[in-house]
C-alpha cells in the first residue's frame, strides 16, 4: 500500500477563484494569493511524498490544456463533473484504486504542516480501515483521508460550505474505520480568515521558503485591506 495525496485546485481564468476573498482584497490580489498558497501547499506535499511512501497529485477542476499548463509541478487527476461531494468521491476512489489509500487537501491552507501530512499518511498505511480528519474553524474540514472508498451517496448526503458540514460529514462516514483527528486550522475563504491563517503560518517550526514568502505578503495584504501601515 502507498498513499495518494490530491491537492484540489481551480484554474484562474477558467473557473472563479476565491470570490469571497476577492470581495475584500480585489480580484487580482485574491487570485495571486491563491496561486501563492497553492505553491506553498505543493511544496509541503512534495517534501512529504519524497520522504514517505506517498504520491502527490493535483485534482484539477477543468479538463483543458490551459489547466494542465498551469498545474505542472505534479501529475493531474481530473475532478470531473458534479458537485463537490461527487468530485471528492471520484478523486478519492481513484487514489484508493491506485495506491490503497487517498488523502484530500485544499490549496487554500498554506500553513500546512508537513508533520501533519506525514502522520496522516502513516496512519492510513495500515491494513485496517482508517480515517484521517482535519477540521477547519469554519465548520468544514481541511484534510480527509481514508484507506477504503466510500459510496458516492455518502459524499453527496452532505451540504458543503456550511457551519455544520464537518459534523454532518462525520455522521455519514462514521462507520468506515477508526478515526484520527488533526488540529483545527483556518482555511482562507474571506478576508477575515487571513489573520488567523497567518498566525498559524508563523507558528510553523520549519516553514518552507514559499511559506515564509507568503507570510510576508499576507501581512502586507492584511495591512493594505485595513488601509494602514506599520
Amino acid at each position: 500500500m502507498t498513499v495518494g495525496i490530491a491537492i484540489f485546485v481551480k484554474t484562474p481564468g477558467l473557473s472563479a477563484v476565491k470570490t469571497r476573498l476577492a470581495a475584500g482584497l480585489g480580484e487580482a490580489e485574491a487570485v495571486l494569493w491563491y496561486l501563492e498558497a497553492a505553491a506553498a501547499v505543493t511544496g509541503v506535499v512534495q517534501s512529504v511524498a519524497a520522504a514517505a511512501d506517498a504520491v502527490a497529485y493535483y485534482a484539477v477542476a477543468e479538463d483543458a490544456p490551459a489547466a494542465r499548463n498551469r498545474w505542472q509541478r505534479l501529475p493531474c487527476i481530473l475532478q470531473g463533473d458534479g458537485g463537490l461531494g461527487e468530485r471528492m468521491s471520484r478523486v478519492h476512489a481513484e487514489l484508493v484504486r491506485r495506491h490503497g489509500a487517498g488523502l484530500l487537501l485544499g490549496a487554500d491552507l498554506p500553513q500546512l504542516d508537513p508533520d501533519h501530512v506525514r502522520a496522516a499518511c502513516d496512519w492510513l498505511d495500515d491494513p485496517a480501515p482508517r480515517i484521517a480528519w482535519g477540521p477547519s474553524a469554519d465548520g468544514g474540514f481541511w484534510l480527509f483521508g481514508a484507506n477504503r472508498p466510500a459510496d458516492v451517496a455518502r459524499w453527496t448526503a452532505v451540504d458543503y460550505g456550511r457551519a455544520d458540514t464537518g459534523g454532518r460529514f462525520r455522521e455519514v462516514m462514521h462507520d468506515l474505520g477508526a478515526w484520527r483527528t488533526w488540529p483545527v486550522r483556518h482555511d482562507v475563504d474571506q478576508l477575515r480568515d487571513l489573520a488567523p491563517a497567518l498566525r498559524e503560518l508563523r507558528a510553523l517550526k520549519s516553514p518552507t521558503g514559499d511559506q515564509r514568502r507568503l507570510a510576508a505578503s499576507m501581512a502586507w495584504r492584511i495591512l493594505g485591506a485595513l488601509g494602514g501601515h506599520d
